[in-house]
């Protein structure tokens, strides 16, 4: 297998009031509450939400007690949403078919978990998907701190690369009535996409602003959401494969969530430690068993890591959340703006390969 990010890409992200990560924030926070009151918590939470109405489900073992509906209003006044929302939960305990496999040390469910690594920007990712989260994050920045008084809270935000080269910036966002398409251009262009374009950039790159004219509905009153449906803004803007599984409302025993986490980690020590410019790394699970099925790595230039990876890392799921400390409740900070690139999550750390 040859892998190589290519220079021909659209990659895109969402605010924190996209619908979608609506529901991811609330089911990471759910999350992190249990973690808060009891690390051994196995949790898996959906959130589904639209039109008035929230459903939260799912599996939760814990000795923690939660306030779903109290946690899920919170949220979503903190994103920025004022209008009435009715919340219903539907929570039962874990499988016992599953948890017989997971307490000794098993995989949580069967799947295929991708992580991968480029030294083309500071933070190990193509520089299309860091620039389309910094994008959004501004958008929402620019809300909450009243520099632009007419923004909402829902948004988006995509770039297009030809050739290695900016060419396309679009921003769709909502906002407030009565405020003209050619205002909200300006405003955008200047204040939200401007300070990261170079000069040369600004002269001949294609820039869209709410392409059909406006954005005023938005949110759960214009749209559904739910855990989940973001899973390329969440990781790699499809630009790697992805074994389909999502992150948000999951504990570390899922390794949907945990094994992708590790496969970043391995990704990103590979190409500080030299062993490439990019590298791909991908692992495979049965559920209820602790060593994989498969563990894979390569570089740009197709060579083979796997060796390497397995000398030096620790597939198993309990060694992941030893090694990478995911009992403690640092999710939510992962529900908006991508899983990787931030530097103070533990997967994001550099171990040294010799």
């Amino acid at each position: 297998m040859f892998y190589k990010h290519s220079d021909n890409y659209t990659v895109e992200s969402v605010t924190s009031g996209h619908p979608d990560k609506v529901c991811d924030q609330i089911s990471d926070a759910i999350l992190d509450a249990y973690l808060t009151q009891d690390p051994k918590s196995r949790v898996a939470v959906e959130t589904f939400g639209g039109h008035g109405k929230l459903v939260i489900g799912g599996e939760v073992t814990s000795k923690g007690k939660v306030d779903y509906v109290g946690i899920a209003h919170q949220i979503y006044k903190e994103i920025g949403y004022d209008n009435e929302l009715q919340v219903s939960a539907h929570i039962v305990t874990q499988s016992p078919d599953i948890a017989m496999g997971v307490d000794t040390g098993g995989a949580g469910d069967q799947g295929i978990m991708y992580g991968f690594a480029t030294d083309e920007t500071p933070e190990f990712l193509p520089k299309g998907v860091v620039l389309v989260h910094k994008l959004a994050k501004r958008l929402e920045e620019m809300r909450k701190n009243g520099k632009i008084k007419w923004l909402r809270p829902d948004g988006k935000t995509q770039v297009t690369y030809t050739d290695g080269e900016l060419r396309t910036v679009l921003v769709s966002t909502q906002h407030a009535l009565h405020i003209k398409s050619e205002e909200i251009k300006k405003t955008i262009t200047e204040k939200i996409i401007y300070p990261f374009l170079s000069p040369k950039e600004k002269k001949e790159v294609k820039i869209l602003v709410n392409p059909t004219g406006q954005f005023i509905s938005g949110g759960f009153e214009a749209d559904t959401g739910l855990t989940g449906r973001k899973i390329m803004v969440d990781t790699y803007g499809g630009l790697i494969p992805h074994g389909g599984g999502c992150f948000s409302g999951k504990d570390a025993t899922k390794v949907d969530r945990s094994g992708a986490y590790m496969c970043r980690y391995v990704a990103n020590s590979l190409v500080a430690s030299g062993y490439g410019k990019e590298a791909l790394v991908s692992v495979a699970y049965a559920i209820g068993l602790p060593e994989p099925l498969m563990i894979e790595a390569i570089n740009e230039k197709g060579e083979d890591l796997a060796k390497i990876v397995r000398k030096n890392f620790d597939f198993k799921p309990l060694a992941i959340i030893e090694r990478l400390g995911l009992r403690n409740p640092i999710f939510s900070q992962t529900a908006t703006y991508g899983h990787f690139g931030k530097k103070n999550l533990p997967w994001e750390k550099i171990k040294k390969i010799k």
